[in-house]
């Protein structure tokens, strides 16, 4: 399938939108192992995208620069279990659909690849059968998807904390140029994890009253990924992308999520891609994809 036909083939389309940790504070353990975070969290304006088609039969295929990835998941992929779950709340009026998955993202990468297409395979295709859930019912279900499902529902800027079922919407982040970088090298997020010296570290604070892009890049900075230090010990490639973006003017970087993607925050987009294409031309084996985050007013 062209990869530019995606949205005239399909009569419903979504983006899954990358998730960005600007800052993760692992700030406990509960009984049953799930870590307790604390997550400043952004969308950028690249992503995944999905389609949605009424169907025979049940249909899922693949494209994109990663979509060979995950070729072999059959069941275990995040969009089929979606479609599994809201299918048990809708029953026989969910007709059969074939999904398309434009997978442009790393997999297993830091930036939520799996967990948007599962929330964006919600959206579809309650868009697809006409039908609908209540929040906190849409939410239960994505949760059961994973941690990071009902945060990629809402795709836009919030504070996330518990294992990161507690969302708080964050109106007043403004939006970055930002470069994402990735060496294509998995980080298994169990091992980073295991890791971790000292799980109780301090929560996330905010200052009250911030305001613009400067302020609130001293408020990131200020923060920290708590899962940095031991994913650089696990892929030292880490470390290695954060100083090329730091060589090519990044204001910020940082580590997202388990990783192995990082960011760099730039003044503007045209110097955010200058530094993609450059650094692009410097490891052509890795992915640099200037972006845009969605603002908290969006």
């Amino acid at each position: 399938m062209p990869e530019a036909g995606l949205a005239e083939a399909f009569g419903v389309t979504e983006e899954a939108r990358a998730k960005i940790n600007l800052a993760l504070h692992v700030t406990g353990q509960r009984a049953d192992g799930y870590h307790l975070l604390d997550m400043l969290v952004t969308f950028a304006d690249c992503g995944d995208r999905l389609g949605f088609l009424p169907a025979q039969v049940d249909a899922f295929t693949l494209s994109g620069r990663f979509g060979e990835m995950l070729a072999g998941e059959g069941g275990t992929n995040l969009v089929l279990r979606a479609r599994d779950l809201l299918r048990e709340q809708f029953g026989a009026l969910a007709f059969p659909v074939h999904i398309h998955l434009q997978k442009n993202l790393p997999v297993a990468s830091g930036i939520g690849g799996g967990s948007a297409d599962a929330a964006a395979t919600l959206r579809g295709l309650m868009r697809l059968w006409g039908m609908s859930l209540p929040v906190e019912a849409l939410a239960s279900l994505a949760l059961k998807l994973g941690a990071d499902v009902p945060m990629c529902l809402e795709s836009r800027p919030l504070i996330a904390r518990g294992i990161g079922e507690e969302i708080e919407a964050v109106a007043d982040l403004p939006a970055f140029a930002m470069v994402l970088a990735n060496p294509l090298k998995g980080v298994a997020t169990p091992e980073v994890f295991r890791r971790l010296t000292t799980k109780n570290n301090a929560a996330l604070s905010l200052a009250t009253g911030v305001s613009g892009s400067a302020g609130w890049l001293a408020v990131i900075d200020a923060a920290r990924n708590d899962l940095e230090p031991p994913a650089r010990q696990l892929v030292p490639e880490i470390a290695v992308i954060s100083e090329m973006l730091q060589t090519r003017g990044a204001l910020l970087t940082r580590m997202s999520g388990s990783g192995a993607t990082c960011f760099g925050i730039f003044a503007n987009m045209a110097e955010a891609q200058e530094a993609a294409a450059a650094l692009h031309g410097e490891r052509p084996d890795w992915y640099f994809q200037a972006t845009e985050t969605v603002s908290g007013g969006m």
